[in-house]
C-alpha cells in the first residue's frame, strides 16, 4: 500500500525532493544546489543540464533516505522557479542555451520595443493580469530565438521546445526524447506574458508581436491531473506525475490559503505575496500582478493578485559570497541582534530592478544613510530589514487593491527561521506574523496538489486540516517609530530611481 506523496521542488539555488505522510508531515529531503551564472551585469543563468541532473540525484537521495522505493510513492508533484525560460531541441533533448532566470534584465530593450506599439508598459495587461516586463518569460524566449544562430529557423520549423522549469523537468521525467510530455499548468503558463487570463489558452496576437511561435509552447493543464509516468530508468519509475503548481502558488496551497482573502508571504531569494482572490480576477491598480493561483482538475481556475519582491534572501547570500561579510546565512542574525536598530543605515537591493510595486528596471542597488557610527551589526540589520520593508510595500498595495486590510500574515520559506526578521516584519506592519509547523510550504503544496488527483487526499479540506501553526509575532514597536523608520526607507527607495540610462 502507497503511504507518502513527493514533490520535485526546483528552485532558484537549487533542486530539493521532498517526501510527505498523509498528515502532511515531512518524511525526507535531500537536496543540490546548483551553479548560479552571471555573463554580464544583470545576466542571470542556470544550466539544465545540471538542473535535470540534480532532479534525478535528489530524487533518489529522498527515496534513500526514509529507505522506501517507487512502489511506496502515490503520486510525484513538481513545482518550480517561474519565469526561468529554457529552450531546447525536441529530437535531442539539448538545450540551445543556458535558462535564464527570471532575476535577469537583457530583455529591457525588447520589453521597451513592444512597449512602443502603443500602450507601453500596460500594453498585455488587461489578457495577461502582467505588466511588460523583463522579469516574464515570453520576451526571454523572444532574446533566445534572436541572439543563437539558427534558432528561430528551427523554432519556426517546429524543432524546438520552451518550457518554464516545471515543463523542463517534466518533459526529461516522462522520457524526454522518448515520449516525453511537453505540457505545463496555468499558474506557470501566466507568468510568461504569452496567456490569456481568461481563457487560460496562448494568446496567438501576443505570441506573434512578441516573435514566439506558437508550436514551441507547452499545453496547458490543470494544475492536479494526471500528465504522465515517471520513465522507467529512474528512482521513481512508473510513479505519476500529477501536480504542477509554480513555487509561490504552490506555498499558497501548501499555506492552505483555499478562500478568498486568505495570503501568505514566502520568503527564499524574493519574496512574494499573494492573497487568493477566489474564481474572480481582480485586476491591480497598486502594481501587483493579476495571476492564476491554481486550478484543480475540472473546477474553475482560482486567481489571486501577487507582489514580486526580487531579492530579499539572494541578498543575505550576496554578502556571504560577494563581500565575505559572514561565512554562513545564519550568521547574519547574530550579527543584527548586536546592535538595538539599523544604525540609520537602509539598504536598497534592486540589482535587477525594483519589481512590486514600483516596476523600474532602471533601478539599482543603494546603501544610504552611511556614518562612522554605522557598523558591521547595522549593515547585518539593514539587511534583513529590507525585507520587511518591502514585503510592506507590497501588503499595502494589496490592501488597497482589495479594499481588505491585511489582519494576519501566514509566512513560509527558508527565512522564516530568523526570528528577528519575523518580529520586525510584525512591527513593520502592525499585525501578526504566523509561522506554520512545516516552514517550506512550497514543495508541500506540490505534493497537496499531486495527491488530490490521485485520492491520496479526498478534498482540500484535508489540506486545511493539516495546516498547523508552530510560532506567531505580535507587533511591539511603537506606531510612530514604525510610520518614521518606514519613511526614511521609502526615501531610500527613491535614491535607486534613473540609475540605468538609455546609453547605457
Amino acid at each position: 500500500m502507497t503511504k507518502y506523496v513527493a514533490a520535485v521542488d526546483q528552485g532558484t539555488t537549487s533542486t530539493r525532493c521532498m517526501i510527505f505522510s498523509h498528515a502532511g508531515e515531512v518524511v525526507a529531503v535531500d537536496q543540490r544546489e546548483h551553479e548560479q551564472i552571471f555573463p554580464r551585469a544583470g545576466w542571470v543563468e542556470h544550466n539544465p543540464a545540471e538542473v535535470w541532473e540534480n532532479t534525478r540525484a535528489v530524487a533518489a537521495g529522498a527515496l534513500a533516505k526514509a529507505d522506501l522505493d517507487a512502489s511506496d510513492i502515490a503520486a510525484v508533484g513538481i513545482t518550480n522557479q517561474r519565469e526561468t525560460a529554457v529552450v531546447w531541441d525536441r529530437a535531442t533533448g539539448k538545450p540551445v542555451y543556458n535558462a535564464i532566470v527570471w532575476q535577469d534584465t537583457r530583455t529591457d530593450r525588447i520589453a521597451a520595443e513592444l512597449g512602443n506599439l502603443g500602450g507601453g508598459q500596460e500594453r498585455y495587461r488587461a489578457k495577461t493580469g502582467l505588466p511588460l516586463a523583463t522579469y516574464f518569460s515570453g520576451p526571454k524566449i523572444r532574446w533566445i530565438l534572436d541572439n543563437v544562430d539558427g534558432a528561430r529557423e528551427k523554432a519556426e520549423a517546429g524543432d524546438l521546445l520552451f518550457g518554464n522549469m516545471d515543463t523542463w523537468v517534466l518533459w526529461n521525467m516522462t522520457g524526454g526524447v522518448d515520449g516525453g510530455v511537453h505540457v505545463t499548468d496555468p499558474t506557470n503558463a501566466s507568468r510568461t506574458l504569452l496567456m490569456d487570463l481568461s481563457t487560460l489558452s496562448w494568446d496567438a496576437e501576443i505570441a506573434a508581436e512578441m516573435g514566439v511561435p506558437l508550436a514551441m509552447l507547452p499545453e496547458i493543464r490543470s494544475s492536479s491531473e494526471v500528465y504522465g509516468k515517471v520513465r522507467e530508468r529512474g528512482a521513481l519509475a512508473g510513479v505519476p506525475i500529477a501536480g504542477i503548481l509554480g513555487d509561490q502558488q504552490a506555498a499558497t496551497f501548501g499555506q492552505a490559503c483555499l478562500s478568498p482573502g486568505e495570503a501568505k508571504n514566502t520568503y527564499g531569494t524574493g519574496n512574494f505575496v499573494l492573497l487568493n482572490t477566489g474564481t474572480e480576477r481582480v485586476m491591480s491598480e497598486n502594481g501587483l500582478l493579476t495571476t492564476v493561483c491554481y486550478k484543480i482538475g475540472e473546477q474553475a481556475p482560482v486567481y489571486a493578485l501577487e507582489g514580486s519582491i526580487a531579492v530579499t534572501g539572494s541578498l543575505v547570500q550576496w554578502i556571504r559570497d560577494n563581500l565575505g561579510m559572514i561565512s554562513t546565512a545564519a550568521e547574519i542574525e547574530e550579527h543584527a541582534r548586536a546592535v538595538e536598530d539599523n544604525g540609520g543605515c537602509y539598504f536598497v537591493p534592486a540589482f535587477s530592478g525594483l519589481f512590486a510595486p514600483y516596476w523600474r528596471s532602471d533601478a539599482r542597488g543603494a546603501i544610504v544613510g552611511l556614518t562612522r557610527f554605522v557598523t558591521k551589526g547595522h549593515l547585518a540589520r539593514a539587511v534583513l530589514e529590507a525585507t520587511a520593508f518591502q514585503s510592506r510595500e507590497v501588503i499595502e498595495a494589496m490592501n488597497a487593491d482589495s479594499g481588505v486590510p491585511l489582519t494576519s500574515l501566514k509566512v513560509d520559506g527558508r527565512m522564516v527561521g530568523n526570528e528577528l526578521l519575523m518580529q520586525f516584519q510584525a512591527d513593520i506592519l502592525g499585525v501578526p506574523v504566523i509561522r506554520p509547523v512545516v516552514a517550506e510550504t512550497t514543495a508541500l503544496g506540490a505534493a497537496y496538489a499531486a495527491g488530490l488527483a490521485v485520492g491520496f487526499w479526498e478534498s482540500e479540506d484535508d489540506i486545511r486540516r493539516n495546516w498547523a501553526r508552530d510560532k506567531q509575532w505580535t507587533p511591539s514597536m511603537a506606531e510612530d517609530e514604525r510610520e518614521r523608520t518606514y519613511r526614511q526607507w521609502k526615501k531610500a527607495v527613491t535614491r535607486t530611481f534613473d540609475w540605468v540610462a538609455d546609453e547605457d
